[in-house]
């Protein structure tokens, strides 16, 4: 069995390196189109062109596959939970209650989301990327892993988030799970994350049928600061699927 790991935003496939050196199976990292790549001609990096991206990349597979995703990449996964759950055996979001349909964006993506604003904030980064470490310190990544975060952060990459950012304005409205079941699901959360809610996490998990697994001490970037962590509680869980 194969796993499929899909990252967020402002990050390549390298955030998942350390989890996957924890474990012990196949597995391969998927780059959002813009992140740490090319982004296509005629792409425009809206949510809904991310969402049909995952599923022909998960449909041109041809075998069962884990699918897990971290920040954007858990919000897509947990929209194909939704959606599409025949493209994986299972399923892993820290992003699931961005599909609850009384979602709110955190106050960094309501900045993102303003025009003129989020330009600024990001050009203001891309100067100084000593800065742009700081902040992604500050904001939950290990320090160690900051400068090589805000190093990979280029403009190819600022335009794809504030597309993204601003064609999800109204994401729980247009994604909301309303009640759907997910079958095979987890829903991870960090008990330090800056950026999500326990309680939240445990509510969404129960409305789509998944487990719920609660990461002592990880932060928004557990898969960074926490990967042991996360590979026991990936694999307690695989092991108990059929």
């Amino acid at each position: 069995m194969t796993t499929v790991f899909v990252h967020g935003s402002p990050e390549t496939t390298t955030v998942w390196d350390p989890l996957r050196a924890a474990l012990d199976r196949d597995s391969t990292a998927l780059a959002l189109p813009g992140f740490g790549c090319p982004r296509p001609d005629g792409f425009g990096a809206t949510m809904q062109e991310y969402e049909a991206w995952l599923a022909a990349e998960l449909e041109a597979l041809d075998e069962p596959v884990d699918l897990v995703g971290h920040d954007w990449g858990g919000i897509l996964t947990a929209r194909l939970a939704t959606t599409r759950d025949d493209l994986f055996r299972s399923w892993a979001s820290d992003a699931a209650p961005a599909v609850e349909p009384t979602f709110t964006w955190h106050d960094l993506a309501l900045l993102w989301q303003t025009p003129g604003g989020g330009e600024a904030f990001w050009a203001g980064l891309l100067a100084d990327r000593e800065e742009a470490a700081g902040l992604l310190a500050a904001v939950g990544v290990p320090a160690e892993h900051a400068p090589a975060m805000a190093a990979a952060v280029d403009q190819t990459m600022v335009d794809c988030i504030l597309d993204l950012y601003r064609s999800a304005t109204t994401l729980g409205a247009d994604w909301g799970h309303e009640g759907h079941a997910a079958p095979n699901g987890l829903v991870l959360a960090g008990d330090a994350d800056a950026l999500g809610n326990v309680d939240t996490s445990r509510a969404t998990a129960t409305a789509l049928g998944a487990e719920l697994a609660v990461i002592e001490g990880g932060g928004h970037w557990w898969p960074l600061d926490s990967p042991e962590a996360g590979a026991r509680t990936f694999e307690a869980f695989w092991s108990g699927l059929t």
